[in-house]
């Protein structure tokens, strides 16, 4: 039997933007416990290529310098736009993925492995006032040298965390499943 609890989580999950933050601070045993979440994931070969770099505090401005930094566009707004998001958020969370050295599985499942760490992390979130949104910036590579990433590792993009007070709850509409389903018999 299914878990209907579950089932409804995985319905609520949605993508809390920063700018719905309210700056509250998330404290390290919540963060630690949604990494533990994250690292349930399944993985091909138990690769678990899953890996996380967190910028909380301080360490927020230098991460936001090094987007602004590498950004093609200079304008003052997409600074202040960064910047905002940034202090909204209480941590950001570089999503990275360290490629199995012996590439014993194809590269595209330990992609897949480390979004479902974020999924697990995502739904972890329901029902907490804590809000996350996954972010690939069009820089992403540019952050392999400033996240002192090796040869065989890379950044999949940030998750922003925060907290927040209210939110819109709008179901957004989604295709019928049946539409895209094929039955063999």
């Amino acid at each position: 039997m299914l878990d209907l609890n579950l089932l409804e989580k995985i319905k609520q999950r949605r993508s809390i933007f920063p700018h719905q933050f309210n700056g509250k601070k998330i404290d390290k045993t919540t963060i630690l416990a949604l990494l533990e979440n994250a690292n349930k994931a399944p993985s091909h070969k138990l690769t678990q290529p899953w890996f996380f770099k967190i910028f909380s505090e301080k360490s927020k401005r230098k991460l936001a310098n090094e987007l602004i930094k590498n950004h093609h566009s200079k304008s003052e707004l997409f600074n202040k736009k960064t910047y905002a998001k940034f202090e909204l958020s209480s941590h950001i969370i570089c999503v990275c993925m360290r490629r199995d050295e012996n590439e014993s599985i194809p590269e595209w499942e330990e992609i897949a492995s480390t979004a479902m760490a974020v999924q697990n992390m995502w739904i972890s979130c329901v029902n907490s006032k804590i809000g996350g949104y996954w972010s690939t910036p069009k820089t992403i590579k540019k952050l392999h040298k400033f996240l002192n990433l090796s040869q065989n590792e890379r950044c999949l993009g940030l998750f922003y965390l925060g907290i927040y007070d209210t939110i819109n709850t709008r179901n957004l509409p989604r295709k019928n499943i049946k539409d895209d389903v094929e039955w063999f018999d």
